[in-house]
């Protein structure tokens, strides 16, 4: 299904989309705003796509900027739990030209309203470094709201991190 807003259109990830994920998912900008950091492989990917999305227990979009039609990202709902009625949110804007033109935020929009509209959620979660300001206020516009601070909840390059959970509830939307 693809989902379209004003400034992005979603549409499922295919396999075709597996150099530009790998390329973007590697980026250092990319890379150190995320709790698991380690360089993706196409093994991993695959597998990912094969285990996962094919399985469905991840719901996986590319993000494309209509103003050029071209993939600039990617946004996932992971661990679809249908028996409890939520999942765990997740995102990246791969090309650096496109980050903070409010892409981000219109796809966070767009996944969370597929996911209760879909999907049937109940809730969408998610877990953001609280080092990470850009992405809290992106997810702040986007209607998540905070839930807690877990301090020093991961272990990255030798430092402690704090780590924010947000969520959004479908009755708030």
């Amino acid at each position: 299904m693809i989902v379209e807003g004003d400034k992005v259109i979603l549409r499922p990830i295919s396999a075709e989309d597996t150099e530009n994920i790998i390329r973007w998912r590697n980026k250092e900008a990319v890379r150190n705003h995320f709790i698991y950091r380690e360089t993706l492989t196409r093994e991993e990917h695959e597998k990912w796509l094969e285990e996962k999305v094919r399985k469905g227990t991840v719901c996986q979009f590319i993000i494309e900027a209509k103003e050029t039609g071209a993939g600039v990202g990617s946004v996932y709902l992971r661990d679809l739990d249908y028996g409890n009625r939520k999942c765990e949110f997740g995102i990246f804007i791969g090309e650096d030209s496109f980050r903070g033109k409010g892409l981000g935020t219109e796809s966070a929009r767009l996944a969370t309203g597929f996911a209760f509209e879909h999907l049937n959620m109940n809730k969408v979660y998610l877990r953001v470094l609280a080092e990470n300001e850009r992405a809290y206020k992106s997810y702040l516009r986007a209607g998540f709201r905070k839930d807690g601070t877990a301090r020093e909840d991961v272990l990255i390059d030798g430092r402690f991190h704090d780590v924010i959970f947000m969520s959004i509830i479908r009755r708030e939307v």
